[in-house]
């Protein structure tokens, strides 16, 4: 690992971190986070949007 980090120029740490996800997982690409994604309320949803158009440069609505 340390001529690993040190050809590449990164943290000993990264290259352990990586390596250690290619055992895990066979792979180094990103996985989606894990849990159920949170729902949002109909009420949350409004109070975005007006807030949004209050100051538009702040806040984006997501559709």
């Amino acid at each position: 690992m340390h001529e690993i980090s040190r050809l590449l120029n990164i943290p000993r740490s990264t290259v352990s971190g990586i390596i250690t996800k290619w055992k895990q997982l066979g792979t180094t690409a990103t996985q989606p986070p894990s849990g159920r994604p949170r729902h949002m309320t109909e009420r949350v949803q409004h109070a975005e949007a007006h807030s949004a158009l209050k100051s538009p440069t702040i806040c984006r609505v997501i559709s």
